[in-house]
């Protein structure tokens, strides 16, 4: 079973890690920090029965936006090749782009995905509903073009979400426990 969370700065080694692993646009541990310091309700994780890491969105919020208005941006997402096809990342991009909207009032979310990774932009385009706003070239280290995509957040979070959202937070708990002050999620 793997389940999503938002991420501690104690996961930030494991989801570097991931992001070495599956993509080529590789950041310092400064700029996990600086994500982390700053937006920590929009970095998620998918960590696997025994506590692995296995993907991980990496999300902020625009600052000076050039349009005034509102919105967000997915900076990374990753999932290790041998949990893909789990619908993982979708449940990343939900959980970011949720709290883009319900935290941070966005209007939209916004990202790049090279031109050349078909999978990717199936997600964003079939699965997720982003738009391509614009084609920014040579966008990547690399000198490869992006698509700059773009998904307005009108939508209210819908009941669907929310029984998800009960339903991730019920998988973790573990009815046979005995109960103590760790199973209930306190620290002692």
């Amino acid at each position: 079973m793997v389940s999503i969370r938002r991420a501690k700065v104690t996961d930030l080694l494991a989801m570097q890690h991931a992001n070495l692993c599956c993509l080529p646009e590789n950041y310092q541990m400064k700029y996990y920090f600086y994500h982390i310091l700053t937006w920590p309700q929009l970095l998620y994780v998918a960590e696997d029965y025994g506590g692995k890491i296995v993907g991980y969105v990496l999300a902020k919020m625009d600052e000076d936006p050039d349009d005034g208005k509102q919105h967000g941006h997915i900076t990374s997402l990753a999932v290790l090749r041998s949990h893909r096809k789990l619908g993982l990342a979708t449940k990343l991009m939900k959980a970011a782009q949720r709290d883009m909207k319900t935290t941070f009032k966005a209007e939209y979310t916004s990202l790049h995905v090279r031109r050349s990774n078909y999978a990717a932009f199936k997600l964003y385009a079939d699965t997720l509903g982003y738009k391509i706003n614009d084609i920014e070239s040579k966008y990547y280290a690399d000198g490869e073009d992006a698509y700059g995509m773009r998904k307005i957040l009108d939508e209210e979070v819908t009941k669907e979400d929310a029984i998800e959202d009960v339903t991730k937070e019920l998988e973790d708990v573990n009815l046979n426990a005995p109960l103590t002050p760790e199973t209930i999620g306190l620290k002692t």
